[in-house]
């Protein structure tokens, strides 16, 4: 399983945590041939199961187990999620488009009861808020935030007193400006000139500050690369980047690097949370990459 390290992390933030294996087999035609390891002691249990559905490859063999943990005749289940994968794709543009966002929260409403009641969806930064909407009521989704962790972070640093916290669009400020309303801010806007969008700064003063980008999740990494050069052109002095989610596909976190980033002014950090498992193995030991790991988080959140 892709989030092992992460599993070892929050079984030891806490005493009461324990991990149990599963046997990930395939049959020789490639289904999965799956095996819940002592089976037997998990009844009257509280159980989690920490998923990781990082391709749709690997989506399937994981909801075989979900679905078959809370018949176990467990105390009762919890499903960590700390990436919804499909969480971008949440609404309809026109005819024909397919909210896959509406798909999979459907896909885990319908996963059985357990003895203790419904099952408990724990899932950090959600792409859309509308989106817990779209579970149905035989779940209890609980919907977490990495931003406490970012906070954390930017109190140690040296210059904590010139952070300034920056919005790639309205839609990240509307996201996360009450969680970080004791920093100054700047949001940046995205117009349309032409075929193409440019970033243009909308409010705020990054001069001569430590601006930190912030937003939910990252793919190409286009809009930060943007918004950093509208920051620079604006005389910040060094700009960081946060996301919950480094997404990364087709190692686009590789133009990030120092060794890549051929400007002199390349982000002095860049922050993720480990909920994408194989990003943070890709980026481990390379700057300006740092994880911040979800773990305690995540065993707060199973705490019974």
């Amino acid at each position: 399983m892709e989030c092992e390290e992460l599993a070892r992390k929050v079984a030891a933030h806490s005493q009461l945590i324990t991990l149990q294996s599963i046997n990930w087999r395939s049959f020789d035609d490639g289904f999965p041939n799956l095996f819940i390891n002592n089976a037997h002691d998990i009844g009257g249990q509280h159980v989690a199961f920490l998923a990781s559905f990082s391709s749709p490859a690997v989506i399937f063999e994981q909801l075989s187990v979900i679905y078959n943990l809370p018949r176990l005749f467990v105390a009762s289940f919890t499903l960590v999620l700390p990436f919804f994968p499909t969480g971008s794709f949440e609404r309809m543009e026109e005819e024909g488009d397919v909210a896959t966002a509406f798909t999979m929260a459907r896909i885990l409403s319908n996963i059985p009861i357990s003895r203790g009641g419904p099952t408990s969806v724990v899932i950090y930064d959600i792409h859309a808020l509308q989106e817990r909407f779209y579970f149905g009521d035989h779940v209890l989704p609980l919907f977490e935030s990495g931003i406490p962790l970012l906070k954390q972070r930017l109190h140690q640093l040296s210059d904590a007193d010139k952070i300034v916290v920056a919005f790639p669009d309205d839609g990240a400020w509307k996201r996360f400006h009450k969680l970080l309303d004791h920093f100054p801010m700047v949001i940046c806007t995205k117009v349309r000139e032409g075929d193409k969008r440019i970033v243009r700064l909308k409010e705020g003063n990054p001069t001569s500050c430590h601006v930190v980008i912030v937003d939910d999740l990252v793919q190409s990494g286009g809009t930060l690369i943007e918004c950093q050069k509208v920051l620079f052109a604006n005389d910040a002095a060094k700009v960081s980047a946060y996301v919950t989610h480094g997404v990364f596909p087709k190692r686009s976190w590789e133009r990030f690097t120092q060794k890549n980033n051929r400007s002199e002014k390349g982000f002095a950090y860049f922050w993720i949370t480990d909920s994408c498992p194989q990003t943070v193995k890709a980026v481990e030991n390379t700057a300006p990459f740092e994880v911040l790991s979800l773990a305690g988080s995540i065993a707060d959140a199973l705490q019974i």
